[in-house]
């Protein structure tokens, strides 16, 4: 194997490397540097921080987490669709059917969620 071959993809990687860095270390440099109470604060995913602790009696708030396990799922089910779109044609009848089932499945979950309430934003 010729090494001249990974000359450009090392000279990419260390370009790429030096353009983070730069970035990094120039961004105080020129950034405006304009705090106020608000930039300041906590924010934890849209919840107001609040002094008592979570075991205080008080229900936590579980949507957000909710909604992020539902992103990955269905993400994951996307990415389930890709390989098959690739292969579709070798795959044949089966691979169509066994797709069908699994996009099937992935609606009756969506439509369960849907009917929980799971998507709704209050």
């Amino acid at each position: 194997m010729n090494l001249g071959q990974w000359v450009p993809i090392v000279g990419l990687v260390v370009l790429g490397a030096l353009f983070a860095l730069f970035s990094v270390a120039i961004a105080p440099v020129v950034g405006p540097n304009r705090p106020n109470r608000a930039k300041l604060s906590a924010y934890e995913c849209g919840i107001e921080p609040t002094p008592e602790p979570v075991g205080s009696g008080r229900r936590f708030p579980v949507k957000f987490y909710l909604t992020a396990m539902l992103f990955i799922v269905f993400d994951i089910e996307i990415i389930f669709l890709y390989p098959w779109a690739v292969s579709f044609n070798a795959l044949g009848t089966f691979g169509f059917v066994e797709m069908l089932l699994f996009i099937a499945t992935a609606f009756v979950a969506y439509a369960y969620v849907w009917r929980r309430g799971g998507l709704d934003w209050d």
